[in-house]
């Protein structure tokens, strides 16, 4: 996998102040996208085990509240086996900081749907899910911690447990 950004110091995807990687690679290619040269699977640095050490360190100060996954699109199966593998250890390292996970995917129609175990697990350790597509047509920047009126911000383990999805309130 390669990432076109890594962030250590980032409030503007989630909430407090995060450590954000930006992977590369998308196959959505959103009309009016932010981050359109990240479409391409080979933009940027390759992610290595010493990006995933960078990562950890970054995220331990008491201050940052967690990591967030953007893309391109972390969901592509491109990328899954390595965001996998860095929430483990995220998780495993920070039990209490946060996830957030940005998806041009929809939860119930494609996440929930995809067999294979990566997606189940990636889900398991994700406190927030941001979904759907960039829709400039639906652009807002009046929103909080997404880009266009159908993307919403799920709280993935009270969905979960629920079995049904459960979004965050607005504000």
């Amino acid at each position: 996998m390669y990432y076109a950004a890594m962030k250590k110091t980032d409030v503007a995807n989630g909430p407090g102040v995060r450590v954000s990687l930006f992977v590369s690679g998308c196959t959505h290619r959103c009309k009016g996208c932010f981050n359109s040269e990240a479409w391409d699977f080979r933009y940027g640095r390759e992610y290595t085990q010493e990006t995933e050490r960078e990562i950890l360190r970054a995220l331990s100060p008491d201050h940052i509240r967690g990591l967030s996954v953007l893309g391109g699109e972390p969901m592509e199966p491109e990328n899954r086996g390595t965001v996998l593998q860095l929430l483990r250890a995220v998780k495993s390292q920070f039990p209490d900081k946060d996830i957030w996970c940005y998806t041009g995917y929809d939860y119930e129609k494609d996440l929930l749907r995809w067999s294979g175990r990566e997606i189940r697990q990636i889900l398991s350790m994700t406190d927030v899910l941001v979904d759907g597509e960039f829709v400039e047509e639906r652009k807002n920047l009046r929103l909080a911690f997404r880009g266009s009126e159908n993307q919403r911000l799920i709280d993935v383990q009270a969905s979960l447990r629920q079995g049904e999805t459960v979004c965050l309130p607005e504000g």
